[in-house]
């Protein structure tokens, strides 16, 4: 998959959107969330010793620090148009993705990375960051006058990725509470609902179950429970948990393991098919039957998580079973890299999205099956590239 998005370098900096053979779309837009996952998993590859990475990283980084960066009103701008103007609004997604490239980097001593992270962790906690919640607000505009009235959980679940990487990286112990902090409310928001996750919310953090009911197949606001989300937090648990060590408190593992087991029930097979659903009802009824790469591939990494966790057999049978459904339904052999979107006959679509734009997901399946426990995924790479 590295090999994959050899050509993502897009003329104007940072990272292309990337076409179904690897070719860039230049046409689309640049996005901070794409080249900060190709910073991440081009530094994973540095340190795990895969000759090229270190440069492709270098390459994404120097986006992030150039183009993508408001030198203006600081903090990231959410894209580049292809003839160079800046899209509006500035937002936590973004902002998480870019600490999370940043503290990657910087485990992988790719130069001037840890002066970004200093200043991609303070901007998201400085301008996100809500105490009296205990969360991590959604979306400000370009010059950080007006908040939005939205709150959502995934740009959440990115942020405590972001702080377990940050945490990796400097040692800070106020990251690991954040994410504590954030976690801990979902787990809650989880048991009061099913132990299927709300998505979005007021700006007082009262849930809106019936938000995009309009517009199920949102790529990032789809109306209902996103399945995939279920897993990553599932996961996402854990490394806090391994992080927090001793500290940790009981609730965690059993959290993980409801939320898993509760996507897998709603999510696989749902439809008579040994597939996964993108998103479900209130009641686990599927709403978009859609095969989104990323959310088998969160199936992996969760699985893989909670074997390597508990050493539990039915987490590595299941870790066999969708191991073996990538192989069959979403590797592309002759291209590379996976589909990101099959229809419900597992046919390639792209009704949602279109190429192979990024390797993040992906990427992240193949190495935490067989990765130590650790805050972050850099962390365990290090162990692992050092091992080698």
């Amino acid at each position: 998959m590295l090999d994959f998005g050899l050509c993502f370098p897009h003329p104007l900096g940072g990272a292309a959107w990337l076409t179904g053979d690897g070719t860039p779309d230049l046409d689309r837009p640049i996005y901070t969330w794409i080249t900060a996952r190709m910073a991440h998993v081009y530094s994973l590859g540095e340190l795990l010793g895969v000759p090229g990475s270190g440069a492709l990283a270098d390459t994404a980084l120097a986006g992030l620090t150039g183009i993508l960066h408001d030198r203006d009103n600081g903090g990231w701008h959410p894209s580049i148009a292809p003839d160079g103007r800046p899209a509006d609004g500035k937002s936590c997604y973004d902002h998480a993705f870019v600490v999370l490239a940043a503290a990657s980097a910087t485990l992988a001593r790719r130069p001037g990375a840890q002066a970004l992270l200093t200043e991609a962790a303070d901007t998201l906690v400085h301008r996100f960051w809500e105490p009296d919640h205990g969360m991590f607000a959604d979306e400000w505009d370009t010059g950080w006058q007006r908040l939005d009235g939205y709150r959502g959980l995934n740009a959440n679940m990115h942020a405590v990725e972001a702080m377990l990487a940050a945490f990796d990286a400097t040692g800070r112990q106020e990251y690991l509470q954040r994410a504590l902090a954030v976690t801990g409310r979902t787990a809650d928001l989880a048991q009061r609902h099913g132990r299927r996750l709300p998505e979005h919310f007021d700006e007082h953090w009262n849930p809106r179950l019936e938000h995009h009911l309009d517009r199920p197949h949102d790529p990032f606001k789809p109306y209902g429970a996103t399945v995939g989300h279920a897993l990553e937090w599932s996961r996402l648990i854990l490394h806090l948990e391994a992080a927090l060590a001793g500290s940790a408190p009981d609730w965690m593992l059993p959290a993980a393991t409801a939320l898993f087991a509760q996507a897998v029930r709603d999510g696989w097979a749902a439809d008579g098919r040994p597939v996964f659903v993108y998103t479900t009802d209130w009641d686990g009824k599927p709403v978009v039957r859609q095969r989104m790469h990323w959310v088998v591939a969160e199936a992996v990494a969760a699985a893989g998580a909670l074997h390597t966790r508990t050493g539990d057999e039915q987490y590595a049978s299941w870790l066999r079973t969708w191991c073996s459904h990538v192989r069959e339904h979403f590797v592309d052999l002759r291209h590379g890299s996976w589909w990101h979107e099959l229809d419900p006959g597992n046919r390639p679509a792209a009704s949602t999205w279109a190429g192979k734009p990024d390797l993040y997901h992906a990427v992240q399946a193949t190495l935490i099956p067989r990765a130590p426990l650790t805050a972050g995924l850099a962390a365990a790479c290090a162990l692992m590239g050092a091992a080698q």
